[in-house]
């Protein structure tokens, strides 16, 4: 990949960090832990240094689901019980979804009592034309997203 496109890269990247707010630390994407005799595999994984907890991003091609929530509410427990330490808050879920209908969300989180979140995201067109030819199409991640689960 050509230096000025890494550098655009990178910067897009900066640019959603910061967008998630001061304090995020990047661990990794499709971070395996093991419950029971399954494992899967986490998203995104950060680490919020002003919070002092892990906070676990779940992302979504589709509509929400109230399956998504169970899913999530699992990958929380597993963060606190194989990564937190002493002195780290609670795990903080968050769901990315192409749409969510409200009031299905809320009736599928009311019982629980983790941190979660459940917000849609939008797809911006904004992209440099240089990053556009080094980048996969949104339909090609979409493509790979679903072909990952």
């Amino acid at each position: 990949m050509p230096l000025h496109c890494l550098r655009g890269l990178v910067d897009h990247l900066t640019q959603f960090l910061l967008e998630l707010g001061a304090g995020f630390a990047y661990l990794g994407r499709q971070i395996q832990i093991n419950v029971g005799e399954r494992e899967f595999f986490l998203d995104l994984l950060f680490y919020h240094t002003r919070l002092n907890c892990y906070v676990v991003v779940e992302l979504k091609t589709g509509d929400f689901e109230p399956e998504f929530a169970g899913k999530l509410n699992i990958y929380i427990k597993a963060v606190n019980a194989h990564f937190r330490k002493k002195g780290d808050e609670p795990t903080i879920g968050i769901l990315l979804c192409k749409k969510k209908d409200k009031l299905v969300a809320e009736y599928a989180l009311s019982d629980i009592h983790k941190p979660i979140g459940v917000s849609e995201y939008q797809l911006t067109q904004s992209l440099l034309h240089s990053l556009k030819q080094s980048l996969p199409s949104i339909e090609e991640i979409e493509r790979e997203f679903d072909s990952e689960r």
